[in-house]
């Protein structure tokens, strides 16, 4: 299964936009450099009070369609 680890820095507020579904997707970088779009819900497996802030490992289906979010650090 592909992978990508990408560093995600939302705030609370903009993670609100995303769970009420006023946004259905999600641009953030890789650690290389390239731009990376998938589902706003998958934010919610990885919300806190405070945001999404972190390192992640997005996984995908060898169709490129988004598969699991892992939080590295």
């Amino acid at each position: 299964m592909p992978s990508i680890d990408v560093v995600i820095d939302l705030s609370a507020e903009a993670c609100l936009a995303h769970y009420e579904g006023r946004v259905g997707q999600v641009l953030a970088y890789s650690l290389d450099g390239r731009r990376v779009v998938f589902p706003a819900e998958a934010l919610r497996r990885v919300v806190t009070r405070d945001g999404v802030h972190g390192t992640f490992r997005l996984s995908f289906s060898s169709e490129g369609r988004f598969r699991a979010i892992v939080r590295l650090r």
